[in-house]
């Protein structure tokens, strides 16, 4: 059976944490940012988690299991 391939888009947005998370960066930074307020955008600038319900979807993506 062959290799699993990574899938280079989600290799590119998606890191793995030092115990095992998903590390991730929030949408909704590229335009119509002046109707946010400033605590929004600081927000949306630090990177979040992915959720339990798409882990296992995102180790497929990365070719991890």
């Amino acid at each position: 059976m062959p290799k699993q391939k990574t899938n280079r888009s989600a290799a590119k947005r998606i890191k793995v944490t030092k115990n095992g998370k998903f590390r991730r960066y929030h949408s909704g930074k590229r335009h119509l940012l002046s109707s946010m307020s400033a605590k929004r955008k600081r927000n949306l600038r630090k990177p979040g988690l992915v959720t339990d319900a798409d882990r296992q979807r995102v180790k497929q993506l990365l070719a991890l299991g």
